[in-house]
């Protein structure tokens, strides 16, 4: 007779986290949204096309919106008082964003644009000639 494996659920732990990160990123495609401790470990994520938005609505304020609702929403879970809010990319989702957490109820502490700037670039094309 074979035995039966008895499977042991974990014991569900519930985090009280008072302050953290969210770090968005607003392409021109899509706007991907990150909460993360202040050690920076991820705790919960939400993107426009997660939220249910398809092809080119993905790009809309609106979709960017959702996508940081549902992730305050998560945040508030853990407890979550204030943030950091970290900013990355052109997208049109950029500032809809901010203002969907000023109007979430989360106490921003600093709000920070780290979009990536080259300071030169890569080499440039060589001049046409006809």
């Amino acid at each position: 007779m074979a035995k039966k494996q008895v499977t042991k659920k974990k014991a569900v732990v519930q985090k009280n986290i008072q302050s953290g990160r969210i770090y968005v990123t607003a392409t021109f495609n899509n706007t991907l949204v990150n909460l993360t401790d202040q050690s920076g470990n991820s705790l919960a994520w939400s993107s426009s096309g997660a939220s249910g938005f398809k092809g080119a609505r993905k790009a809309t304020p609106f979709a960017a919106i959702t996508a940081v609702e549902t992730v305050v929403g998560k945040a508030k879970s853990f407890g979550m008082t204030q943030a950091e809010v970290y900013i990355k990319g052109p997208g049109p989702g950029r500032d809809a964003s901010i203002r969907a957490l000023r109007n979430a109820g989360l106490n921003i502490t600093m709000i920070a644009d780290v979009t990536p700037v080259p300071h030169n670039g890569p080499r440039a094309e060589k001049k046409r000639r006809v």
